[in-house]
């Protein structure tokens, strides 16, 4: 896997919990190893969503985490891409109606890529950058 010449720069990430169990977390460093070692493309895990290419997020979101969901999306520059990591981030899961969620991601911002399962495995996490990637390239080109 090579970065194109559309996306010249090492993408970025930013991961948020918006209120997961930890499993899709945990999957997540799973996949940042060194036996996965994405680093060596290019991918790697920032401090900031100001400086961030793709925000992952994990879990369903809870109402004290919502309004913080959408300030880290807004302090992102564009192009950005969102990927949603595991079930509950998609339809709420196990937890889907409980009193305190405020829904899935995709209720509070725009979800780019989803990746399924209850944890994800590492291969997925990865796949699914990998079309985190194709999305942006997409985008930096129609930028120009």
């Amino acid at each position: 896997m090579r970065l194109s010449r559309a996306f010249n720069r090492s993408l970025w990430v930013f991961h948020f919990n918006s209120g997961s169990c930890n499993g899709c977390d945990i999957e997540i460093v799973a996949a940042i190893t060194p036996r996965y070692d994405p680093e060596r493309f290019g991918v790697r895990l920032v401090g900031s969503p100001k400086h961030a290419d793709v925000l992952l997020v994990t879990g369903p979101v809870t109402h004290d985490m919502r309004d913080r969901l959408r300030r880290v999306y807004d302090q992102m520059a564009e192009p950005k891409v969102v990927m949603c990591i595991g079930t509950c981030g998609q339809s709420g899961g196990v937890f889907y109606d409980s009193y305190n969620l405020d829904g899935p991601v995709g209720d509070v911002i725009p979800v780019d890529v989803y990746v399924p399962g209850c944890a994800p495995r590492p291969e997925a996490i990865i796949d699914g950058v990998v079309k985190a990637i194709a999305k942006l390239e997409r985008l930096e080109g129609e930028q120009g």
